[in-house]
Protein backbone atom coordinates (compact mmCIF):
# COMPACT_ATOMS: atom_id res chain seq x y z
CA UNK A 1 0.00 0.00 0.00
CA UNK A 2 2.96 2.15 0.69
CA UNK A 3 4.36 2.54 -2.72
CA UNK A 4 0.95 2.97 -4.44
CA UNK A 5 -0.31 5.80 -2.21
CA UNK A 6 2.87 7.44 -2.51
CA UNK A 7 2.07 6.85 -6.55
CA UNK A 8 -1.06 7.78 -5.97
CA UNK A 9 -0.57 11.28 -5.32
CA UNK A 10 0.73 11.79 -8.68
CA UNK A 11 -1.95 9.90 -10.35
CA UNK A 12 -4.34 12.03 -8.65
CA UNK A 13 -2.58 14.94 -9.51
CA UNK A 14 -1.07 15.65 -6.19
CA UNK A 15 -4.76 14.84 -3.94
CA UNK A 16 -3.60 14.97 -0.48
CA UNK A 17 -3.68 11.84 1.65
CA UNK A 18 -7.07 12.60 3.81
CA UNK A 19 -9.07 13.41 0.25
CA UNK A 20 -7.36 10.09 -0.64
CA UNK A 21 -8.59 8.60 2.01
CA UNK A 22 -12.46 9.85 2.20
CA UNK A 23 -12.45 8.99 -1.47
CA UNK A 24 -16.04 7.85 -1.77
CA UNK A 25 -16.92 5.16 -4.97
CA UNK A 26 -19.94 7.25 -5.42
CA UNK A 27 -17.76 10.18 -6.48
CA UNK A 28 -16.66 8.68 -9.55
CA UNK A 29 -18.95 8.94 -11.94
CA UNK A 30 -18.89 9.61 -15.75
CA UNK A 31 -15.14 9.38 -16.03
CA UNK A 32 -14.75 12.00 -13.63
CA UNK A 33 -13.84 11.80 -9.50
CA UNK A 34 -16.07 14.61 -8.05
CA UNK A 35 -14.94 15.56 -4.26
CA UNK A 36 -14.91 18.24 -1.65
CA UNK A 37 -11.25 18.73 -0.07
CA UNK A 38 -11.50 18.58 3.65
CA UNK A 39 -9.02 21.34 4.14
CA UNK A 40 -10.97 24.22 2.09
CA UNK A 41 -14.51 22.54 1.38
CA UNK A 42 -13.71 23.53 -2.18
CA UNK A 43 -15.01 21.06 -4.93
CA UNK A 44 -12.52 19.50 -7.06
CA UNK A 45 -13.09 17.40 -10.29
CA UNK A 46 -10.53 15.29 -12.08
CA UNK A 47 -10.40 13.59 -15.14
CA UNK A 48 -10.47 9.31 -13.84
CA UNK A 49 -7.11 8.43 -15.77
CA UNK A 50 -6.22 4.14 -16.66
CA UNK A 51 -3.67 4.94 -14.23
CA UNK A 52 -6.09 5.58 -11.47
CA UNK A 53 -8.09 2.59 -12.49
CA UNK A 54 -4.55 -0.02 -12.47
CA UNK A 55 -4.63 1.51 -8.43
CA UNK A 56 -7.85 0.30 -7.75
CA UNK A 57 -7.18 -2.58 -9.67
CA UNK A 58 -4.63 -4.05 -7.40
CA UNK A 59 -6.86 -4.47 -4.51
CA UNK A 60 -9.89 -6.26 -3.55
CA UNK A 61 -13.40 -4.38 -3.46
CA UNK A 62 -13.37 -2.24 -0.36
CA UNK A 63 -16.09 -3.26 1.37
CA UNK A 64 -16.91 0.68 2.29
CA UNK A 65 -18.56 3.25 0.36
CA UNK A 66 -14.93 4.48 -0.31
CA UNK A 67 -12.66 3.84 -3.13
CA UNK A 68 -8.85 3.36 -1.61
CA UNK A 69 -8.33 0.81 0.73
CA UNK A 70 -7.10 3.58 3.26
CA UNK A 71 -10.36 3.35 5.53
CA UNK A 72 -11.76 -0.50 5.52
CA UNK A 73 -14.34 -0.53 8.40
CA UNK A 74 -17.20 1.82 8.71
CA UNK A 75 -16.93 1.76 12.46
CA UNK A 76 -16.66 5.19 13.90
CA UNK A 77 -13.22 4.87 13.36
CA UNK A 78 -12.56 6.08 10.01
CA UNK A 79 -10.56 8.86 11.34
CA UNK A 80 -8.23 6.63 13.69
CA UNK A 81 -8.07 4.12 10.54
CA UNK A 82 -6.72 6.56 8.14
CA UNK A 83 -4.26 8.15 10.45
CA UNK A 84 -2.69 4.48 11.43
CA UNK A 85 -2.86 4.35 7.44
CA UNK A 86 -0.61 7.39 6.75
CA UNK A 87 1.74 6.92 9.89
CA UNK A 88 2.56 3.44 8.60
CA UNK A 89 2.94 4.24 4.44
CA UNK A 90 4.89 7.43 5.98
CA UNK A 91 7.56 4.75 7.98
CA UNK A 92 7.87 2.74 5.02
CA UNK A 93 8.54 5.44 2.43
CA UNK A 94 10.93 6.62 5.15
CA UNK A 95 12.23 3.00 5.21
CA UNK A 96 12.72 2.92 0.79
CA UNK A 97 14.59 6.57 1.26
CA UNK A 98 17.05 5.35 3.26
CA UNK A 99 17.25 1.58 0.81
CA UNK A 100 17.69 3.73 -1.80
CA UNK A 101 19.96 6.01 -0.22
CA UNK A 102 17.57 9.03 -0.68
CA UNK A 103 19.06 11.73 1.26
CA UNK A 104 15.17 13.53 1.87
CA UNK A 105 12.95 11.11 4.10
CA UNK A 106 10.21 10.51 1.58
CA UNK A 107 6.61 11.38 3.05
CA UNK A 108 2.91 11.54 1.63
CA UNK A 109 3.57 15.37 1.89
CA UNK A 110 6.81 14.97 0.17
CA UNK A 111 4.91 13.35 -2.73
CA UNK A 112 2.24 16.72 -2.70
CA UNK A 113 5.47 18.77 -3.35
CA UNK A 114 7.04 16.68 -5.97
CA UNK A 115 3.95 17.13 -7.95
CA UNK A 116 3.71 20.53 -7.78
CA UNK A 117 7.15 21.15 -8.70
CA UNK A 118 7.47 18.77 -11.28
CA UNK A 119 3.44 20.71 -12.91
CA UNK A 120 6.16 24.17 -12.61
CA UNK A 121 8.92 22.61 -13.99
CA UNK A 122 6.27 21.61 -17.06
CA UNK A 123 5.38 25.06 -16.99
CA UNK A 124 1.86 24.25 -16.10
CA UNK A 125 0.43 27.68 -15.21
CA UNK A 126 0.26 28.56 -11.85
CA UNK A 127 -3.82 28.97 -11.83
CA UNK A 128 -4.00 24.98 -12.67
CA UNK A 129 -1.34 24.11 -10.23
CA UNK A 130 -3.17 26.03 -7.87
CA UNK A 131 -6.18 24.48 -8.68
CA UNK A 132 -5.39 21.27 -8.78
CA UNK A 133 -3.39 21.58 -5.53
CA UNK A 134 -7.01 22.68 -4.18
CA UNK A 135 -5.72 25.93 -2.62
CA UNK A 136 -8.04 28.91 -2.20
CA UNK A 137 -5.99 31.12 -4.14
CA UNK A 138 -2.84 31.39 -6.53
CA UNK A 139 -0.93 33.17 -3.32
CA UNK A 140 -0.89 29.92 -1.21
CA UNK A 141 0.66 28.02 -4.34
CA UNK A 142 3.09 30.81 -4.84
CA UNK A 143 4.46 30.11 -0.78
CA UNK A 144 3.72 26.24 -1.49
CA UNK A 145 6.01 26.70 -4.63
CA UNK A 146 8.48 29.11 -2.83
CA UNK A 147 9.43 26.39 0.15
CA UNK A 148 10.11 23.80 -2.43
CA UNK A 149 12.23 26.17 -4.56
CA UNK A 150 13.94 26.55 -0.88
CA UNK A 151 14.16 22.88 -0.19
CA UNK A 152 15.93 22.45 -3.56
CA UNK A 153 18.28 25.47 -3.12
CA UNK A 154 19.34 23.34 0.58
CA UNK A 155 19.41 20.28 -0.87
CA UNK A 156 21.59 21.71 -3.81
CA UNK A 157 24.16 23.82 -1.32
CA UNK A 158 24.55 20.43 0.75
CA UNK A 159 25.51 17.94 -2.22
CA UNK A 160 28.40 21.07 -3.06
CA UNK A 161 29.55 20.94 0.61
CA UNK A 162 29.74 17.29 0.35
CA UNK A 163 32.34 17.40 -2.50
CA UNK A 164 34.47 20.58 -0.61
Amino acid sequence: MHGICFYSRFTFAGMSFIDLAYLRKKDLANGYITYIRKKTGQQLTIRWERSMQEIIDKYPENPTQYLLPIITRQDGMERKQYLNKILCVNRKLKQIARMAKIATPLTMYVSRHSWASIAKSKNVPLSVISEGMGHDNEESTRIYLASIQTNQIDDANNRILKEL
